[in-house]
């Protein structure tokens, strides 16, 4: 089973950070807004934008920092989950935020060889409720974890577009092969449905999994 370390673990600094100064009360209405306006599917449910959290007064205030004054999309990540599946990255940095604790599970772009990276690589981080968290553009993720059966709210916050449906190619160069969707490049376990649905297929070894409560 794999190891949980708090986000705060001097570790974790490979990955993304911790915004500590982020303006509690954005970061409290964005965990409300989340908790109460959005669902908790069974599986896993992902929405790029969402009304709920794109109008609040606490994402327009936050969201001119995340990107330097680019456009953003609040969106969320919700459900029950416990398994790795895939890695995905982006050609930027992602932002976090959850209702509840919830558990990210981490890998390194850089460690990615021919298409293929090794599951033993993975590294699992816990988050408390209501804190802001960067995951930087090098940084391997997927959907977040949850901490108990009752599962995980989690605010995903990148570049307006993100996500949405996969722009034809023009190349096949580098990791034009990973491309899924706009500024999403995805590496599948082979158990998982993704690789079921056609996904590049290259993480080797058991799929990383914690257990349901933690």
């Amino acid at each position: 089973m794999i190891e949980i370390h708090s986000v705060e673990d001097p570790s974790f600094a490979s990955y993304g950070r911790v915004w500590h100064d982020a303006d509690p009360a954005a970061c409290g209405a964005i965990a409300e807004a989340l908790a109460e306006k959005t669902p908790l599917p069974e599986g896993v449910g992902y929405v790029p934008t969402d009304p709920a959290l794109q109008g609040l007064l606490a994402t327009e205030r936050l969201a001119p920092t995340l990107f330097g004054g680019l456009p953003v999309e609040f969106g969320w990540c919700n459900g029950h989950n416990s398994s790795l599946n895939c890695f995905e990255y982006h050609r930027s940095s992602e932002f976090n935020l959850g209702a509840t604790d919830f558990v990210l599970l981490v890998g390194r772009q850089q460690d990615i060889v021919d298409g293929k990276i090794d599951a033993a690589t993975t590294r699992a981080y816990r988050v408390p409720a209501g804190v802001l968290v960067e995951l930087y553009a090098t940084t391997l993720h997927y959907a977040p974890c949850q901490v108990d059966e009752g599962g995980f709210k989690v605010l995903i916050a990148l570049p307006a577009g993100t996500n949405e449906e996969m722009p034809g190619l023009v190349s096949s160069a580098g990791d034009a092969g990973m491309l899924r969707a706009l500024n999403k490049w995805l590496i599948a376990h082979p158990q998982s449905a993704e690789a079921s649905d056609g996904a590049h297929v290259g993480i080797v070894g058991e799929n990383p999994t914690i257990p349901k409560r933690i």
